[in-house]
C-alpha cells in the first residue's frame, strides 16, 4: 500500500468516524439535558458536511482545506475530554483521535498527491 493511499484511508476513518461519533453522541449516547438535540447536531455536524464531496472525490483542495476544519473538532474534543464528567470523557477522547486522523491524513494525503500545476507541466 503507498503512502497516497493510506492517508486516504486515514482521512476516511478520521472523517466518517467523526460523522458517526457525533451524531450519535448528541443524539442517544449522551444528549444533551439543557438544549435542545438539534442544536448540538446542527453546529457540529452540518459544517463536517460541507467536505464531503470533495472528501468522496479524493480532490486534493478538498483535503488542503479540512485539515483547518479538523483543528475545531480537536478543540472541541479536548474541551469535552476535560470539562464533562467521568462517564463522558471517552467521548472526548474519542473526537480527539477521529480528528487528528483526519488531519494527518487529509495533510499527507495533499502531500503525496500533485497539484494540477505539477501534472500540467
Amino acid at each position: 500500500m503507498n503512502k497516497r493511499t493510506l492517508s486516504r484511508w486515514c482521512t476516511l476513518l478520521g472523517y466518517f468516524g467523526l460523522l458517526t461519533l457525533l451524531l450519535s453522541w448528541f443524539t442517544w449516547l449522551a444528549p444533551p439535558e439543557n438544549i435542545p438535540r438539534v442544536v448540538p447536531i446542527v453546529l457540529l455536524v452540518v459544517p463536517l458536511l460541507f467536505p464531503l464531496r470533495g472528501i468522496l472525490h479524493a480532490r486534493r483542495y478538498t483535503h488542503q482545506w479540512v485539515t483547518f476544519l479538523s483543528m475545531f473538532y480537536f478543540m472541541v474534543g479536548v474541551d469535552a475530554s476535560f470539562n464533562h464528567g467521568e462517564g463522558q470523557a471517552w467521548l472526548g477522547y474519542l473526537t480527539v483521535i477521529f480528528s487528528l486522523l483526519l488531519f494527518m491524513g487529509s495533510m499527507f494525503y495533499a502531500r503525496f498527491t500533485p497539484s494540477d500545476r505539477q501534472t500540467q507541466s
